[in-house]
């Protein structure tokens, strides 16, 4: 049993450095879109509004992550089937526990830009709010579209 439990919680850390480890910014892009042709619009910010983002993955990771710390620790109370109950019990607690826990860890500040394009259309792009990249009204900006995959970015 005791081979498990350390193979659940390396399992469980891994989840959880890989689930940290992205970058949320417009600046970040995956292996898979270098070399990658990207349409480029430019335009002028008309509006900006925080919003609140969530979701993104860690949601799922804690759900795991707490069902099996739960499970783990349930299967310690008792014996015979008493300790199944207990780890199944241990597990559902776990798993809402860990699913709060990923809620309250996925959510970050975003910012809503709209932008009216030079061709005259407006659209409105909502990233993460990226510190090093602070945007405003009347700002030129370039906006890169590649897929269903959109950046906003300070204009030249």
């Amino acid at each position: 049993m005791k081979k498990y439990t350390v193979a659940s919680l390396c399992l469980v850390a891994a989840l959880g450095v890989t689930g940290c480890a992205q970058n949320p910014y417009g600046n970040a892009y995956d292996v898979g879109e270098a070399r990658t042709v990207q349409n480029v619009l430019t335009g002028t910010i008309t509006k900006l509004d925080a919003v609140t983002m969530s979701g993104g993955g860690e949601n799922m990771i804690g759900t795991i992550a707490g069902g099996a710390i739960g499970a783990i620790l349930g299967s310690k109370v008792g014996g015979g089937s008493g300790s199944d109950i207990a780890a199944i019990g241990g597990g559902l607690a776990g798993a809402a526990l860990g699913n709060k826990a990923g809620d309250a860890v996925s959510k970050r500040n975003g910012v809503n830009i709209v932008i009216k394009l030079d061709s005259g259309r407006t659209i409105a792009v909502v990233q993460e709010v990226d510190p090093n990249m602070i945007f405003r009204v009347g700002q030129r900006v370039d906006i890169y579209q590649q897929g269903s995959t959109t950046r906003v970015v300070p204009g030249n």
